[in-house]
Protein backbone atom coordinates (compact mmCIF):
# COMPACT_ATOMS: atom_id res chain seq x y z
CA UNK A 1 0.00 0.00 0.00
CA UNK A 2 3.17 2.53 0.83
CA UNK A 3 4.44 1.72 -2.63
CA UNK A 4 1.06 2.29 -4.42
CA UNK A 5 1.01 5.62 -2.73
CA UNK A 6 4.47 6.45 -3.28
CA UNK A 7 3.88 5.92 -7.29
CA UNK A 8 0.72 8.09 -6.85
CA UNK A 9 2.79 10.75 -4.88
CA UNK A 10 6.26 10.36 -6.18
CA UNK A 11 7.27 13.38 -8.69
CA UNK A 12 10.02 11.55 -10.25
CA UNK A 13 7.70 9.37 -11.51
CA UNK A 14 5.38 11.79 -12.38
CA UNK A 15 8.12 13.19 -15.00
CA UNK A 16 8.66 10.02 -16.21
CA UNK A 17 4.97 9.28 -16.82
CA UNK A 18 5.18 13.04 -18.78
CA UNK A 19 8.65 11.72 -21.00
CA UNK A 20 6.68 8.67 -22.01
CA UNK A 21 3.16 10.98 -22.67
CA UNK A 22 5.31 13.30 -24.96
CA UNK A 23 6.99 10.17 -26.63
CA UNK A 24 3.25 8.70 -27.26
CA UNK A 25 1.87 12.02 -29.18
CA UNK A 26 5.34 11.64 -31.37
CA UNK A 27 3.98 8.24 -32.47
CA UNK A 28 0.96 10.80 -34.06
CA UNK A 29 3.73 13.50 -34.96
CA UNK A 30 5.40 10.87 -37.08
CA UNK A 31 2.88 9.38 -39.18
CA UNK A 32 1.01 12.74 -40.15
CA UNK A 33 0.67 13.03 -44.04
CA UNK A 34 2.47 16.36 -45.38
CA UNK A 35 0.13 19.06 -45.65
CA UNK A 36 0.01 20.78 -49.58
CA UNK A 37 1.14 23.93 -50.00
CA UNK A 38 -1.11 26.69 -51.37
CA UNK A 39 0.34 28.98 -54.13
CA UNK A 40 -0.47 32.33 -54.92
CA UNK A 41 1.35 33.95 -57.75
CA UNK A 42 0.81 37.70 -58.80
CA UNK A 43 2.36 39.46 -61.82
CA UNK A 44 1.51 42.85 -63.07
CA UNK A 45 3.32 42.82 -66.77
CA UNK A 46 3.98 45.91 -68.67
CA UNK A 47 3.72 46.67 -71.68
CA UNK A 48 0.86 44.09 -71.55
CA UNK A 49 2.16 41.57 -74.26
CA UNK A 50 -1.36 39.80 -74.41
CA UNK A 51 -4.46 40.50 -75.43
CA UNK A 52 -5.61 40.60 -71.83
CA UNK A 53 -5.62 42.15 -68.92
CA UNK A 54 -1.78 43.02 -67.71
CA UNK A 55 -2.11 40.37 -64.80
CA UNK A 56 -0.63 36.94 -64.22
CA UNK A 57 -2.47 35.15 -61.30
CA UNK A 58 -4.15 32.12 -59.89
CA UNK A 59 -4.00 28.97 -57.36
CA UNK A 60 -1.64 26.30 -57.50
CA UNK A 61 -0.81 23.48 -55.25
CA UNK A 62 2.45 21.75 -54.19
CA UNK A 63 1.28 18.07 -52.68
CA UNK A 64 4.21 16.11 -51.65
CA UNK A 65 3.97 12.82 -51.62
CA UNK A 66 7.21 10.39 -49.71
CA UNK A 67 7.89 7.69 -51.33
CA UNK A 68 9.90 4.23 -50.30
CA UNK A 69 7.57 3.39 -47.27
CA UNK A 70 9.58 7.14 -45.14
CA UNK A 71 6.55 7.60 -43.23
CA UNK A 72 6.24 3.75 -41.58
CA UNK A 73 9.58 4.30 -40.90
CA UNK A 74 9.15 7.31 -39.06
CA UNK A 75 6.58 5.76 -37.25
CA UNK A 76 8.44 2.60 -36.32
CA UNK A 77 11.00 4.91 -35.01
CA UNK A 78 8.46 7.01 -32.47
CA UNK A 79 6.61 3.44 -31.32
CA UNK A 80 10.29 2.14 -30.39
CA UNK A 81 11.14 5.55 -28.78
CA UNK A 82 7.25 5.32 -26.82
CA UNK A 83 7.80 1.94 -25.71
CA UNK A 84 11.72 2.66 -24.35
CA UNK A 85 9.80 6.02 -22.70
CA UNK A 86 7.36 3.38 -21.00
CA UNK A 87 10.05 0.98 -19.70
CA UNK A 88 11.65 3.76 -18.71
CA UNK A 89 8.62 4.80 -16.48
CA UNK A 90 8.25 1.36 -14.80
CA UNK A 91 11.83 1.56 -13.90
CA UNK A 92 11.18 4.61 -12.28
CA UNK A 93 8.74 3.16 -11.02
CA UNK A 94 10.96 0.07 -9.74
CA UNK A 95 13.47 2.46 -7.96
CA UNK A 96 10.49 4.65 -6.28
CA UNK A 97 9.33 1.08 -4.78
CA UNK A 98 13.15 0.02 -3.74
CA UNK A 99 13.33 3.49 -2.04
CA UNK A 100 9.66 2.87 -0.06
CA UNK A 101 11.46 -0.87 1.10
CA UNK A 102 14.74 0.40 1.95
CA UNK A 103 13.01 3.36 4.18
CA UNK A 104 10.42 0.40 5.67
CA UNK A 105 13.66 -1.37 6.55
CA UNK A 106 15.53 1.05 7.96
CA UNK A 107 12.83 2.17 10.28
CA UNK A 108 11.63 -1.16 11.47
CA UNK A 109 15.23 -1.63 12.04
CA UNK A 110 15.42 1.54 14.20
CA UNK A 111 12.30 0.70 16.12
CA UNK A 112 13.67 -2.78 17.12
CA UNK A 113 16.83 -1.90 17.95
CA UNK A 114 16.05 1.24 20.40
CA UNK A 115 14.03 -1.99 21.77
CA UNK A 116 16.74 -3.99 22.57
CA UNK A 117 18.73 -1.03 23.37
CA UNK A 118 16.56 0.06 25.95
CA UNK A 119 16.36 -3.17 27.61
CA UNK A 120 20.57 -2.97 27.73
CA UNK A 121 20.56 0.44 28.94
CA UNK A 122 17.93 -0.13 31.92
CA UNK A 123 20.17 -3.14 32.73
CA UNK A 124 23.42 -1.19 32.09
CA UNK A 125 21.73 1.75 34.60
CA UNK A 126 21.34 -1.10 37.25
CA UNK A 127 24.87 -2.46 36.92
CA UNK A 128 26.11 1.24 37.46
CA UNK A 129 23.90 1.42 40.63
CA UNK A 130 24.43 -1.51 42.05
CA UNK A 131 28.74 -0.79 41.45
CA UNK A 132 28.62 2.37 42.83
CA UNK A 133 26.91 0.79 46.24
CA UNK A 134 29.26 -2.08 46.11
CA UNK A 135 32.49 0.45 45.79
CA UNK A 136 30.83 1.99 48.85
CA UNK A 137 31.15 -0.97 50.89
CA UNK A 138 34.37 -1.88 49.64
CA UNK A 139 33.31 -4.81 47.58
CA UNK A 140 34.18 -3.66 43.93
CA UNK A 141 37.26 -1.29 42.95
CA UNK A 142 37.22 1.92 41.29
CA UNK A 143 38.35 0.88 38.18
CA UNK A 144 35.27 -1.67 38.48
CA UNK A 145 32.42 1.04 38.93
CA UNK A 146 34.45 2.74 36.42
CA UNK A 147 34.05 0.48 33.68
CA UNK A 148 30.83 0.18 34.72
CA UNK A 149 29.20 3.79 34.51
CA UNK A 150 31.25 4.00 31.01
CA UNK A 151 28.63 0.85 30.01
CA UNK A 152 26.03 2.81 31.16
CA UNK A 153 27.08 6.08 29.12
CA UNK A 154 27.36 4.13 26.19
CA UNK A 155 24.06 1.90 26.19
CA UNK A 156 22.49 5.86 26.74
CA UNK A 157 24.44 6.68 23.71
CA UNK A 158 23.64 4.04 21.25
CA UNK A 159 19.62 4.52 22.43
CA UNK A 160 19.85 8.15 21.38
CA UNK A 161 21.82 7.15 17.93
CA UNK A 162 18.65 4.45 17.68
CA UNK A 163 16.12 7.16 18.35
CA UNK A 164 17.85 10.00 15.95
CA UNK A 165 18.06 6.82 13.08
CA UNK A 166 14.30 6.19 13.94
CA UNK A 167 13.40 9.80 13.12
CA UNK A 168 15.46 9.71 10.32
CA UNK A 169 14.18 6.50 8.69
CA UNK A 170 10.45 7.49 8.92
CA UNK A 171 11.59 10.82 6.80
CA UNK A 172 13.27 8.59 4.64
CA UNK A 173 10.23 6.65 3.93
CA UNK A 174 8.06 10.02 3.88
CA UNK A 175 10.24 11.27 1.23
CA UNK A 176 10.42 7.98 -0.97
CA UNK A 177 6.83 8.00 -0.98
CA UNK A 178 6.19 11.90 -1.65
CA UNK A 179 4.58 13.34 1.50
CA UNK A 180 5.40 15.44 4.29
CA UNK A 181 6.54 13.06 7.83
CA UNK A 182 3.32 14.17 9.86
CA UNK A 183 1.03 12.10 7.27
CA UNK A 184 2.71 9.29 8.91
CA UNK A 185 2.61 10.05 12.02
CA UNK A 186 -0.58 8.12 12.87
CA UNK A 187 -0.47 5.45 10.61
CA UNK A 188 0.27 1.93 11.79
CA UNK A 189 2.95 0.39 10.15
CA UNK A 190 2.78 -3.60 9.15
CA UNK A 191 6.28 -4.97 9.21
CA UNK A 192 5.55 -8.29 9.04
CA UNK A 193 6.83 -8.46 5.11
CA UNK A 194 10.21 -8.55 7.01
CA UNK A 195 9.67 -11.63 8.80
CA UNK A 196 10.27 -14.13 6.22
CA UNK A 197 13.44 -14.88 4.44
CA UNK A 198 12.88 -16.62 0.95
CA UNK A 199 15.58 -18.97 -0.02
CA UNK A 200 17.99 -17.77 -2.81
CA UNK A 201 17.24 -18.95 -6.33
CA UNK A 202 18.46 -20.96 -8.71
CA UNK A 203 21.87 -19.20 -11.03
CA UNK A 204 19.43 -19.89 -13.92
CA UNK A 205 16.46 -18.97 -12.86
CA UNK A 206 17.48 -15.97 -11.58
CA UNK A 207 19.69 -14.82 -14.75
CA UNK A 208 16.78 -15.35 -16.99
CA UNK A 209 14.10 -13.65 -14.23
CA UNK A 210 16.98 -10.63 -14.93
CA UNK A 211 17.36 -10.51 -18.70
CA UNK A 212 13.34 -10.51 -19.36
CA UNK A 213 12.63 -8.14 -16.57
CA UNK A 214 14.99 -5.25 -16.36
CA UNK A 215 12.75 -2.61 -17.64
CA UNK A 216 16.24 -0.78 -18.44
CA UNK A 217 17.58 -3.36 -20.32
CA UNK A 218 14.35 -3.66 -22.35
CA UNK A 219 14.06 0.05 -22.57
CA UNK A 220 18.00 -0.08 -24.31
CA UNK A 221 16.26 -3.10 -26.92
CA UNK A 222 13.74 -0.41 -28.06
CA UNK A 223 16.11 2.14 -28.12
CA UNK A 224 18.49 -0.06 -29.93
CA UNK A 225 15.23 -1.28 -32.25
CA UNK A 226 14.42 2.73 -32.81
CA UNK A 227 18.17 3.14 -34.24
CA UNK A 228 17.46 0.58 -36.54
CA UNK A 229 14.28 2.07 -38.29
CA UNK A 230 15.99 5.64 -38.33
CA UNK A 231 18.93 3.34 -40.25
CA UNK A 232 16.35 2.16 -42.60
CA UNK A 233 14.72 6.16 -42.49
CA UNK A 234 18.05 7.47 -44.03
CA UNK A 235 18.26 4.53 -46.42
CA UNK A 236 14.69 5.53 -47.93
CA UNK A 237 15.99 9.39 -48.08
CA UNK A 238 18.24 8.04 -50.86
CA UNK A 239 15.04 7.94 -53.22
CA UNK A 240 13.41 11.02 -53.54
CA UNK A 241 9.76 12.42 -53.10
CA UNK A 242 7.69 13.76 -55.31
CA UNK A 243 5.82 16.92 -55.75
CA UNK A 244 2.86 17.01 -57.54
CA UNK A 245 1.84 20.80 -58.90
CA UNK A 246 -1.71 20.64 -59.98
CA UNK A 247 -3.04 24.73 -60.87
CA UNK A 248 -4.62 27.18 -62.65
CA UNK A 249 -2.91 30.56 -63.91
CA UNK A 250 -4.29 33.41 -65.57
CA UNK A 251 -1.57 34.77 -67.75
CA UNK A 252 -2.53 38.34 -69.72
CA UNK A 253 -5.82 37.20 -70.95
CA UNK A 254 -4.69 33.03 -71.34
CA UNK A 255 -5.81 30.40 -68.82
CA UNK A 256 -3.27 27.43 -68.03
CA UNK A 257 -4.00 24.54 -66.50
CA UNK A 258 -0.71 22.66 -65.36
CA UNK A 259 -0.84 19.19 -64.34
CA UNK A 260 2.84 18.58 -63.74
CA UNK A 261 5.19 17.83 -61.19
CA UNK A 262 6.17 20.55 -58.54
CA UNK A 263 9.86 19.69 -58.40
CA UNK A 264 11.93 16.20 -57.67
CA UNK A 265 15.40 16.22 -56.24
CA UNK A 266 17.90 14.30 -58.28
CA UNK A 267 20.55 12.23 -55.95
CA UNK A 268 23.50 12.69 -57.85
CA UNK A 269 26.16 14.52 -55.69
CA UNK A 270 24.26 13.47 -52.66
CA UNK A 271 22.70 10.37 -51.96
CA UNK A 272 22.66 10.74 -48.25
CA UNK A 273 25.73 8.55 -48.00
CA UNK A 274 26.36 10.96 -44.67
CA UNK A 275 23.05 10.36 -42.71
CA UNK A 276 23.90 6.30 -43.28
CA UNK A 277 26.62 6.24 -42.08
CA UNK A 278 25.47 8.48 -39.13
CA UNK A 279 22.49 5.96 -38.27
CA UNK A 280 24.84 2.74 -38.63
CA UNK A 281 26.92 4.86 -36.25
CA UNK A 282 24.39 5.11 -33.51
CA UNK A 283 22.97 1.75 -33.94
CA UNK A 284 26.47 0.14 -33.56
CA UNK A 285 26.65 3.07 -30.42
CA UNK A 286 23.27 1.81 -29.20
CA UNK A 287 23.77 -2.51 -29.68
CA UNK A 288 27.41 -1.38 -27.49
CA UNK A 289 25.40 0.66 -24.66
CA UNK A 290 23.18 -2.51 -24.65
CA UNK A 291 26.15 -5.33 -24.39
CA UNK A 292 27.54 -3.42 -21.62
CA UNK A 293 24.04 -2.96 -19.66
CA UNK A 294 23.66 -6.65 -19.85
CA UNK A 295 27.33 -7.21 -18.88
CA UNK A 296 26.52 -5.15 -16.08
CA UNK A 297 23.38 -6.42 -14.48
CA UNK A 298 24.79 -10.17 -14.50
CA UNK A 299 27.75 -9.03 -12.84
CA UNK A 300 25.80 -7.84 -9.93
CA UNK A 301 23.14 -10.54 -10.19
CA UNK A 302 26.33 -12.63 -9.38
CA UNK A 303 27.62 -10.53 -6.62
CA UNK A 304 24.17 -10.10 -5.24
CA UNK A 305 23.36 -13.99 -5.08
CA UNK A 306 26.60 -14.40 -3.40
CA UNK A 307 26.15 -11.63 -0.84
CA UNK A 308 22.35 -13.27 -0.43
CA UNK A 309 23.35 -16.28 -0.02
CA UNK A 310 26.26 -15.70 2.38
CA UNK A 311 23.98 -13.85 5.22
CA UNK A 312 21.53 -16.16 4.82
CA UNK A 313 24.61 -18.63 6.38
CA UNK A 314 25.14 -15.61 9.06
CA UNK A 315 22.28 -15.37 10.16
CA UNK A 316 21.60 -19.04 10.79
CA UNK A 317 24.81 -18.44 12.87
CA UNK A 318 23.55 -15.53 14.31
CA UNK A 319 20.25 -17.72 15.46
CA UNK A 320 22.12 -20.06 17.18
CA UNK A 321 24.24 -17.51 19.05
CA UNK A 322 20.83 -15.93 19.95
CA UNK A 323 19.64 -19.33 20.94
CA UNK A 324 22.63 -20.28 23.22
CA UNK A 325 22.18 -16.91 24.91
CA UNK A 326 18.82 -17.23 25.33
CA UNK A 327 19.36 -20.39 27.19
CA UNK A 328 22.08 -18.81 29.50
CA UNK A 329 20.18 -16.10 30.48
CA UNK A 330 16.99 -18.48 31.27
CA UNK A 331 19.69 -19.90 33.97
CA UNK A 332 20.70 -17.15 35.16
CA UNK A 333 16.93 -15.78 35.63
CA UNK A 334 16.47 -19.47 37.27
CA UNK A 335 19.78 -19.42 39.31
CA UNK A 336 18.34 -15.85 40.55
CA UNK A 337 14.91 -16.71 41.56
CA UNK A 338 16.06 -19.73 43.87
CA UNK A 339 18.91 -17.42 45.31
CA UNK A 340 21.91 -19.30 43.95
CA UNK A 341 22.96 -15.79 41.84
CA UNK A 342 22.82 -12.33 42.77
CA UNK A 343 21.15 -8.99 40.93
CA UNK A 344 24.09 -7.93 39.68
CA UNK A 345 24.75 -10.89 38.13
CA UNK A 346 21.66 -11.08 36.62
CA UNK A 347 21.60 -7.73 35.70
CA UNK A 348 24.59 -8.28 33.93
CA UNK A 349 23.68 -11.27 31.68
CA UNK A 350 20.41 -9.34 30.85
CA UNK A 351 22.81 -6.91 29.29
CA UNK A 352 24.75 -9.39 27.47
CA UNK A 353 21.75 -11.30 26.04
CA UNK A 354 20.21 -7.44 24.87
CA UNK A 355 24.24 -7.43 22.85
CA UNK A 356 23.63 -10.66 21.24
CA UNK A 357 19.97 -9.35 20.55
CA UNK A 358 21.48 -6.37 18.85
CA UNK A 359 23.82 -8.56 17.04
CA UNK A 360 21.20 -10.88 15.59
CA UNK A 361 19.08 -7.76 14.52
CA UNK A 362 21.97 -6.55 12.62
CA UNK A 363 22.04 -10.21 10.50
CA UNK A 364 18.38 -9.95 10.11
CA UNK A 365 19.01 -6.81 8.51
CA UNK A 366 21.67 -7.29 6.28
CA UNK A 367 19.69 -11.01 4.70
CA UNK A 368 16.87 -8.00 4.35
CA UNK A 369 19.13 -5.85 2.18
CA UNK A 370 20.88 -8.39 0.42
CA UNK A 371 17.25 -9.64 -0.41
CA UNK A 372 16.39 -5.72 -1.31
CA UNK A 373 19.53 -5.94 -3.46
CA UNK A 374 18.85 -9.32 -5.27
CA UNK A 375 15.37 -7.56 -5.92
CA UNK A 376 16.47 -4.61 -7.50
CA UNK A 377 19.07 -6.75 -9.68
CA UNK A 378 16.08 -9.05 -11.48
CA UNK A 379 13.44 -6.05 -10.36
CA UNK A 380 11.11 -8.85 -9.68
CA UNK A 381 10.25 -9.64 -5.57
CA UNK A 382 11.97 -12.47 -4.37
CA UNK A 383 7.77 -14.03 -3.75
CA UNK A 384 6.99 -13.50 -7.13
CA UNK A 385 9.52 -15.69 -8.63
CA UNK A 386 8.12 -18.53 -11.11
CA UNK A 387 4.48 -16.55 -10.70
CA UNK A 388 2.48 -14.58 -13.40
CA UNK A 389 2.75 -11.57 -10.29
CA UNK A 390 4.74 -9.07 -11.99
CA UNK A 391 5.68 -5.80 -10.72
CA UNK A 392 4.56 -3.86 -13.60
CA UNK A 393 0.87 -5.48 -13.52
CA UNK A 394 0.96 -3.30 -10.18
CA UNK A 395 1.54 0.15 -11.59
CA UNK A 396 -1.01 2.51 -12.56
CA UNK A 397 -0.21 3.30 -15.98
Amino acid sequence: MLTLAALHYSPALGVARAQWETAKAGIQVAGAIPNPVLQLPFQYSTPNPGPGSPFTFGPALDIPIETAHKRAYRVHQATYLSEAARLKFLNEAWTVRAQVRDALLALHAARKRISFLSAKADAERQIAQMSRKRLEVGQFSRPDVESAVLADTQAQIDLAAARGAEQDARAQLAAAIGVPVAALRDIEIDFSDFDETAPAPPVASARRTAIFHRADLLASLADYAATESALELEVAKQYPDIHLGPGYTYDTGTNKIAFGLAGISLPIFDQNQGGIKEAQAKRKEAAMRTEALQSRILGDLAHALARYQSSIEALRLSDSNLASAHRRLQSQAVAFSSGNSDRLTYAQARAAYQTVETAHLDAEVAVRKAAGALEDTMQTPLGSMGTNDAFSKEIPQ
